[in-house]
């Protein structure tokens, strides 16, 4: 069995994760928006750090819940969420930051909705 406080507390820090990239992602209309400057940079660094985040949660539950909780929300791409992560951390100077709009502008919605689904559906 596993610790249901320490899945709740990451499904948690998910979420504000995905608060944060929406928010400081609110004024960026392109990927170029990323490139601009040394703060678009800087924003562009900060939104990957909550991405490396999430993907480390996603790692972090999988192994505390025997990988059995996320096969239930087939909507996301878990491997690839925790694969993002891998990238991120590890190939940081091969970083694509059309691959991080992508994320950004599709993704992260949806993502945070199934988070929230998760936690409501949570025993």
């Amino acid at each position: 069995m596993y610790d249901k406080e320490i899945v709740i507390d990451l499904l948690h820090h998910m979420i504000d994760a995905t608060e944060k990239i929406l928010h400081r992602n609110r004024d960026i209309c392109s990927i170029d928006d990323y490139l601009q400057d040394d703060n678009s940079l800087m924003l562009l660094d900060s939104i990957c750090m909550q991405l490396i985040a999430i993907g480390e949660a996603v790692k972090k539950i999988d192994k505390e819940t025997d990988k059995k909780l996320f096969k239930n929300y087939t909507t996301i791409p878990w491997r690839e969420v925790a694969g993002m992560r891998d990238i991120l951390s590890h190939h940081y100077f091969d970083l694509n930051a059309e691959v991080v709009y992508e994320v950004t502008t599709e993704h992260i919605l949806n993502l945070q909705t199934v988070l929230k689904e998760i936690l409501n559906d949570y025993p």
